[in-house]
């Protein structure tokens, strides 16, 4: 039987000290991607080294890119160009990674090969319809379970044609499958969003040489050009950063500098809505590398108030409600959250999983069907308990950093998955002065 890893965490005081975060783990997937199918050679440097990463960078290799990992954080990718890609015999696991999947259905659509696309049984009840659907309007054959869930089989050797879309829902992973499917398309492929969300995927293309006409909400290209290799410089990924950035946002007497944190303007709704509830963050050193804009994040401690998160800012920070949940819990006053649905299909439902931990700790919490209200307890600690994680990453590391206001331990239950974006988190949070502990269990 394989041991389960849970957490005890307990009280912690301030903040204090400069540091780095792992990679981004959205840039690190398209990265060696885009690398993959590029013509040349590309120097991928800061690429997370978590599992779910990890398990795209081994498809990509699986599928005939050769890749080379001179030092931890550091791939060179040898491209084998737009049509270079060969099948496997074998299925593709991407793990834990809804972003592999997403993304590579839309890379895989439009081969020549068969592709079977896998994953844990977490990933396996995620929903791949929002994907399946829009590719197959391209022409791409693509077989999924029943109710459009995992494994994906996508068919070989049909022709894509470009087309116009316009998502349901606000998602960048589904813009990107279809942007991807796109560069093997005839034609043109157009993405209209409901509301903007991270331009990861544009970005990255045009870093590579690809032509892409983008404005927010808004992108538009045509198949038939090339990828062409080169240097990319991963940033410091803005989601890790959310959780020493809430430590130092919740903790009386901190102070806290994180360096070079990327500030995709279609990332840091986190950011902007921390600094209404009245949080003290500066930007220092602000620049550009592959297309993306990076700065260190200079945060001390202030009192925070309620407030109605804005529904313009939920796109933009939808993997950061976790932490924003601790933060509202520390408020003064109430914090409403509306237009975040899809919270409640990402590895857990987060709305229903922060409300039963903020619960035990003793915080007051509504849940709405897409959103909740937190009755915040202003500087007042937080009880103890025991909290499922239900195996997201984000939920327990955002419960890790809540210990840290609470009154006694707060023993936290199934927290192996946090590998798949941070894998030191544990030593790192005592490095930031976090009080927290391992106990593996049978």
């Amino acid at each position: 039987m394989q041991a389960r890893r849970d957490w005890i965490a307990g009280p912690a005081g301030p903040v204090h000290g400069t540091f780095d975060v792992p990679g981004d783990k959205s840039v690190s997937h398209r990265a060696v991607m885009l690398a993959g199918i590029a013509e040349g050679v590309s120097h991928v440097r800061g690429f997370l080294e978590g599992e779910d990463t990890r398990a795209t960078a081994r498809i990509m290799q699986q599928l005939g890119v050769r890749m080379e990992t001179p030092a931890p954080g550091q791939r060179i990718v040898h491209g084998v160009g737009l049509h270079g890609l060969r099948g496997s015999d074998a299925p593709l696991d991407c793990g834990n990674a809804g972003t592999g999947m997403r993304l590579l259905a839309g890379l895989l659509a439009g081969q020549a090969f068969d592709s079977t696309l896998v994953g844990d049984a977490s990933l396996s009840r995620r929903p791949m319809r929002r994907v399946s659907d829009p590719l197959q309007q391209m022409g791409a054959v693509v077989e999924t379970r029943e109710g459009g869930l995992p494994p994906l089989t996508l068919r070989g050797g049909h022709s894509l044609h470009g087309i116009e879309y316009a998502p349901p829902m606000a998602s960048a992973q589904v813009k990107s499958a279809v942007l991807l499917a796109g560069l093997y398309a005839q034609g043109e492929t157009v993405v209209r969003e409901v509301r903007p969300t991270r331009d990861y995927t544009e970005r990255m293309l045009a870093a590579f040489g690809w032509p892409v006409q983008m404005e927010p909400g808004y992108v538009r290209l045509r198949g038939g050009a090339t990828l062409q290799g080169g240097e990319v410089v991963v940033p410091g990924d803005f989601s890790s950063a959310a959780f020493p950035l809430l430590a130092a946002v919740i903790t009386p007497g901190s102070h806290l500098r994180l360096r070079a944190v990327g500030l995709n303007p279609r990332r840091t709704g986190l950011l902007e809505v921390l600094r209404r509830m009245g949080a003290d963050i500066t930007v220092h050193e602000a620049r550009e590398e592959a297309g993306e804009t990076l700065a260190d994040l200079e945060i001390r401690h202030a009192p925070l108030r309620g407030i109605d998160v804005p529904v313009e800012h939920v796109s933009d920070m939808i993997d950061e409600f976790p932490a924003l949940f601790v933060a509202a819990a520390c408020a003064e006053g109430v914090t409403r959250v509306r237009g975040a649905a899809e919270l409640r299909v990402k590895e857990s439902d987060r709305i229903d999983a922060m409300a039963r931990g903020l619960r035990t700790l003793g915080v007051t919490v509504e849940e709405t069907p897409d959103g909740a209200d937190i009755v915040g307890q202003g500087e007042g600690r937080f009880g103890g308990g025991e909290i499922d994680s239900h195996g997201d990453h984000r939920i327990a590391m955002s419960f890790a950093v809540a210990a840290s206001r609470s009154a006694e331990a707060v023993h936290i239950l199934d927290c192996a998955a946090v590998d798949t974006s941070f894998p030191d988190f544990v030593a790192q949070a005592g490095q930031w002065g976090l009080d927290l502990r391992v106990r593996e269990t049978r």
